[in-house]
C-alpha cells in the first residue's frame, strides 16, 4: 500500500501595534469578509523572517520590521482536515510604499482596537481563533528572541 503523508500548513503573521490600534485586513475566506492579521504561508525556500516580511508588504503594502516571537499556534480548522502551524511575529512598519498594489486577496487594510477586534470575534468575523489569540498574547507582553528559531542551510 502507498504511504500517505500528512503535514499541517505552516504559515506566518503579524502583530503591528501603534497607538492602541492593531492592523488588520480584510479579506475574503470561504466566501465571508474576514479580518486577520497580515498573514500567509511559508514558501519553498524561504525562512519564516523573509515570509512574514513578504506577507506584510504584499498585503499591507508597507515594510515589516520583526522585534520578537510572540508564540507558534497549532490549529485544526473544524469540519476539514486542514490543520496550521502559526508563527506569529510582533514589530513596526513603515508607512505605505509608493508604487505597490494590494495582493488581489485583500479588499482593505483597517487599523482597528482590541475592543473592536473583540466585537468582529463575537460576528464570527475573524478569520481564525488565532488572530485574537495572537494579539492578546502580544498585549500580555509574550515576547521571545528573534534567533529562538533557527534556520540551518
Amino acid at each position: 500500500l502507498p504511504r500517505m503523508y500528512w503535514a499541517p500548513h505552516v504559515t506566518v503573521a503579524a502583530v503591528i501595534e501603534h497607538d492602541n490600534r492593531f492592523l488588520m485586513v480584510e479579506e475574503t475566506s470561504d466566501g465571508q469578509q474576514v479580518y486577520n492579521q497580515p498573514a500567509g504561508h511559508l514558501e519553498r525556500g524561504e525562512s519564516l523572517l523573509e515570509a512574514i516580511c513578504r506577507e506584510v508588504r504584499e498585503e499591507t503594502c508597507r515594510r515589516f520590521t520583526p522585534e520578537a516571537l510572540v508564540g507558534v499556534y497549532q490549529w485544526h480548522k473544524p469540519g476539514s482536515d486542514d490543520s496550521f502551524l502559526r508563527v506569529c511575529y510582533r514589530g513596526h512598519v513603515s508607512e505605505p510604499l509608493a508604487d505597490c498594489a494590494l495582493d488581489p486577496d485583500i479588499s482593505a487594510t483597517h487599523w482597528l482596537s482590541l475592543a473592536e477586534l473583540h466585537a468582529r470575534a463575537q460576528a464570527a468575523q475573524l478569520r481564525s481563533p488565532l488572530v485574537l489569540r495572537c494579539l492578546e498574547d502580544a498585549c500580555a507582553g509574550r515576547a521571545w528572541p528573534l534567533d529562538l528559531l533557527q534556520v540551518e542551510d
